[in-house]
């Protein structure tokens, strides 16, 4: 008997995807194995978004809220553009009110 290639592409899974295979994981009312069953993955798969969600968890409740990372960049995005464009009124201004300088 020969070894058994790998046969199509490897699967990409999406984000919410890994996220019902690690919740169901972490609710240990089945197997590692019966999830990744369920889900048709890998058990070490499965696994390792269990380990990835378990360590997640203590961050969504820093800061006093459950803000998620994406919200923490898009408000971060908007206040840099905010200073951009404070800075360059400011400049325009500074140009305007004191031509000397």
């Amino acid at each position: 008997m020969g070894i058994k290639k790998m046969q199509g592409k490897r699967r990409k899974h999406s984000a919410e995807f890994k996220a019902r295979v690690a919740l169901a994981a972490l609710r240990e009312d089945q197997t590692i194995n019966e999830v990744a069953s369920h889900y048709e993955v890998h058990p070490h798969q499965a696994g390792q978004w269990k380990r990835r969600a378990a360590e997640g968890l203590p961050q969504l409740f820093l800061n006093g809220g459950l803000k998620g990372a994406g919200d923490r960049e898009a408000e971060q995005s908007r206040l840099y553009e905010q200073i951009g464009r404070l800075k360059v009124e400011l400049d325009w201004l500074k140009k305007k009110l004191l031509p000397g300088t």
